[in-house]
């Protein structure tokens, strides 16, 4: 439910800053940017919180605290107070959430999911959440369009009151981790990236998303400013160019466990992870009327179908290597690791269109991204985690 949530407010903070607060391409890329970075600065401390205390309750806190964050914009909106600064704060708090939240499932997926099991169910959650990107932005385009700006934002905060709901139903015991420890000490708020950094397989793995990840994002505002304001697209037409191509996201994740039980985990994801890189320099070309849509939806099919595959792959193999005792912690540093990458590339990326134009900002990041399979692990010897 929050993954539709989610993704029916694709876009909604950008074009509410674009259309309705009429903010520029820096703008709009700060706005991208400050969210994750005080975001992930204020989750730092809440890996290791979060491995001392049972998971579920944790991720139906934080599906709480995403529903009142989002909910005060439409209602600052009513009543004709929405400012730049309040979107600002509610992308930090929705960050920090976001990060708290993925440690904690991550931590509990792995108690509720037998080993052998972990492929299919991280392809499981590719799936739905190539099928809620879809589905979400042409919805929400279309709502914003129709009902008013802030249709999609109230949507996205209820999706994340069903998400506690569904999370509270589901069975089975969750144990709390052993309080022998205390209370978290300062030097367990590194713990979790002494382990990546150490761990010959993750480190890489981590790089390599970091910078993929980081310049695919700086670039999705300037996306935005492209084709909303300088290629004359419609919010609708905007979010159809990033749903369509998500239907080949849904078929290469369910291949991905066929896909690795022939070739084997580790050339799958290498394979991936190199044909991904190749297409973002493509956007930079995007032409104006109906064949830009079209341009724009190919180009990010080719991300998606290979981003589907490489994605479940590194998810299981990241949870087979991580220790019972410190999950949460070290998915916390990696989402804190990722998040603060894309915040720092994204306003990097801003200040450079707001001197070149966006077409050559993002012509540079599809230039750089192409370098991004020499991150990978070339060889796997890493062995499983007990």
């Amino acid at each position: 439910m929050s993954a539709f949530g989610t993704w029916l407010g694709f876009g909604a903070f950008p074009m509410l800053a674009i259309l309705i607060l009429h903010t520029g391409p820096a703008g709009v890329s700060a706005l991208a940017a400050v969210g994750p970075a005080v975001g992930a600065l204020v989750a730092v401390p809440l890996g290791p919180w979060v491995d001392r205390r049972r998971k579920r309750p944790v991720m139906v806190g934080m599906d709480l605290v995403r529903f009142g964050a989002l909910v005060s914009v439409p209602a600052a909106y009513a009543l004709g107070v929405l400012s730049f600064g309040q979107l600002l704060a509610v992308s930090v708090v929705v960050a920090a959430a976001d990060i708290t939240f993925t440690s904690a499932s991550g931590a509990f997926l792995k108690g509720l999911v037998p080993p052998e099991d972990l492929l299919v169910a991280n392809g499981r959650f590719e799936s739905t959440n190539w099928t809620a990107t879809a589905l979400g932005p042409p919805l929400g385009g279309a709502a914003f369009a129709l009902f008013g700006p802030v249709t999609s934002v109230v949507a996205n905060a209820v999706s994340f009151l069903l998400s506690a709901l569904g999370i509270r139903a589901i069975g089975g015991d969750d144990e709390p981790r052993p309080r022998t420890a205390g209370r978290p000490r300062l030097r367990d708020l590194a713990d979790g990236w002494r382990f990546l950094l150490a761990h010959p397989g993750l480190r890489p793995l981590l790089f390599n998303a970091m910078v993929f990840n980081g310049l695919v994002m700086a670039i999705d505002p300037l996306l935005a400013v492209l084709m909303l304001n300088q290629l004359g697209f419609t919010p609708w037409q905007y979010g159809l160019a990033f749903a369509v191509p998500c239907l080949g996201g849904l078929a290469g994740s369910r291949l991905t466990p066929r896909l690795v039980e022939r070739f084997g985990r580790h050339p799958v994801l290498l394979t991936s992870g190199a044909v991904r890189a190749g297409w973002l320099l493509a956007l930079a070309f995007i032409p104006a009327g109906p064949g830009g849509l079209v341009y724009v939806m190919v180009v990010e099919l080719g991300v998606i179908v290979s981003c589907s595959v490489f994605n479940p792959v590194l998810a299981t193999y990241r949870l087979e290597q991580l220790p019972p005792d410190r999950i949460a912690r070290t998915l916390s540093a990696w989402s804190v690791s990722t998040k603060a990458a894309i915040a720092t590339l994204t306003a990097v990326w801003g200040l450079l269109a707001g001197l070149t134009g966006p077409r050559v900002a993002i012509g540079v990041a599809g230039v750089l991204v192409l370098a991004t399979p020499l991150l990978l692990p070339r060889r796997d010897r890493t062995p499983v985690a007990a």
